[in-house]
Order: structure tokens, then sequence, then C-alpha cells
């Protein structure tokens, strides 16, 4: 496994490969990261798997500071699955005009609306960080296959948006979320749950599974049944145990639009708080 950190180190390890599949991160990785390159080495020979914490995607006062930087840990990880490049570039080399703390100079992607709602509507500019830094990943790797967990299902539907609109030739495959034995959806971010919390985190995918039960009880043609209702009980039921909920909300899995009685594809995500730690999960399921 080679490891690179710059642009021109990355394309020198890849003059030679002409299938290439892709697994982008900010590193800490853990299973579900694993089981991303995993999927990744079914597509493709060579698996180059980028570990960047990007500052555009982080507002004023979330984590960027403290968000755990593990890289060591996460190359042997990834030697141990086979990875084939590792690329770890500073930001410097992501962002030229990077110059201290200040990144005003950056050229960035405009997504479309959806990026404005959901996690968007609380964490302002984070999609056009995101779109912006998988646009130059992508230019960089340039591979056939890109592989994203659809745990932040949000961040996928934007990419292939942004996969349509700038016609770049990648396949993205999105894969199911991996969870914990509970049923919590693993993220780097649980490791800032405290012991108490992480004995309670799976309340947010049983809000969520209640929700999809009560939609599959009903039947599509049923129109009195009350989605706004089913998302306020839901976040109620949360916050009496103590979440800070940010949204429920049930939706077309296929547009992302607010879901109506007569979609079949659904998906219901959420987003919340247990104590200082942001959580968010969906579930995607056929009426």
């Amino acid at each position: 496994m080679k490891i690179t950190h710059t642009a021109t180190e990355l394309r020198q390890a890849l003059k030679n490969q002409t299938n290439i599949a892709f697994v982008p991160t900010m590193g800490n990785l853990h299973a579900g990261h694993i089981h991303l390159v995993e999927v990744a080495k079914q597509h493709a020979q060579c698996v180059v798997v980028s570990i960047f914490v990007n500052p555009l995607q982080f507002s004023v006062n979330e984590d960027l500071a403290t968000y755990p930087r593990t890289l060591v840990a996460d190359c042997e990880k990834l030697k141990a699955v086979d990875a084939t490049i590792v690329f770890a570039p500073t930001v410097a080399e992501m962002y030229p005009d990077f110059d201290g703390d200040q990144l005003n100079q950056t050229m960035t992607i405009t997504p479309p609306p959806i990026a404005n709602a959901l996690c968007g509507a609380s964490r302002p500019g984070h999609f056009s960080g995101v779109a912006t830094v998988v646009l130059k990943l992508f230019n960089m790797v340039m591979p056939q296959v890109a592989v994203f967990g659809q745990k932040d299902f949000q961040q996928l539907f934007i990419i292939k948006q942004l996969v349509k609109q700038f016609n770049l030739p990648i396949k993205i495959i999105g894969v199911d979320t991996v969870r914990e034995t509970s049923g919590l959806a693993m993220s780097s971010r649980n490791g800032y749950l405290s012991s108490a919390h992480r004995k309670q985190a799976n309340q947010l995918n049983l809000a969520l599974q209640h929700i999809v039960t009560q939609i599959k009880s009903s039947t599509p043609q049923n129109n009195n049944l009350d989605f706004q209702q089913l998302e306020n009980e839901a976040s109620a039921r949360l916050e009496i145990q103590g979440w800070v909920v940010d949204y429920f909300s049930i939706k077309s899995a296929l547009t992302l639009d607010s879901a109506s009685s007569t979609d079949v594809r659904l998906v219901v995500l959420a987003a919340a708080k247990l104590g200082n730690t942001r959580l968010i999960d969906n579930i995607e399921f056929l009426r």
C-alpha cells in the first residue's frame, strides 16, 4: 500500500492504473469505512482511500479543531484490507490559495436547493464544502467508481447530482449503513459519546423504525396519514429522553422532496444531539 500526500505523488502512483475505485473519508476509520473499502475492491483492482478533514464543511461553531485525526492507525487498518493507495493531503495541497485560517479565496461549488434543507438548514455552507472537496478529489483521483455510505443520505444525493450535472464519468455506489449491535449507525463522532449516552444512542434508530412501522402499516391510499404528525411525535419522544432534536423528516427517497401519500420509495431522516454529540441516521424503505 502506498501513502501519498500531494496530487503529484498521487498521479504518479496512479499512472499505470486503468480501473480505479475511490473511497473518500475524513479518517478516524471504523468498521463502516472498512466495509466501503471492501465494496470498492469488488469493483476495481486499484482502490484509493483519501483521508482529509475538510475545513470547508465545518462551520465556525463545529468541531474542526477537535475532530479526531488518526492517520497512522487508519493506514494500518487500510493496509490490513489491501487498499492500494492512501491519499492524505494537507489543507494547503487541497486549497492552493489557503493562507493561515483564511479560505475566503477558495472557489466553491453551489449545490442544489436541497442542500439548504435537513442538515443544511442547521449547517449553512456544509454541503457546498462537501461538494467542493469531492469534486476536487474526483479530479485528482479520476476514478471510474466512487463508494459512499448511505448513512449520509442527503450527502449521497447531492454527490449523485454533482456527478450528473458536471457530466462526470463516475459510477456512484451507495452502501447500506453499518451498525453497532444496538442498531446505532457507526460514525466517527460516536467516540464523543459518554458511556451513559452510548447506552441510549440507539434511541434515534428506534424512533426511525417506529415511523417506518407506522407508515408500512397504512396503505398508499390512506390520505389521512399525517407525516408531519409522525415527525413531531418522534421528536417529542426523543426530547423527553434528553435529546435535542434538529429534525425528523419523511421524504421521497428519489427526489428528497416532501413525501406524499402516493410515494412508494421513502426515506425517513433524522438528526439530533445527545449531550454535545450530533448524530444522524436514516432508513430508506418501500411502502
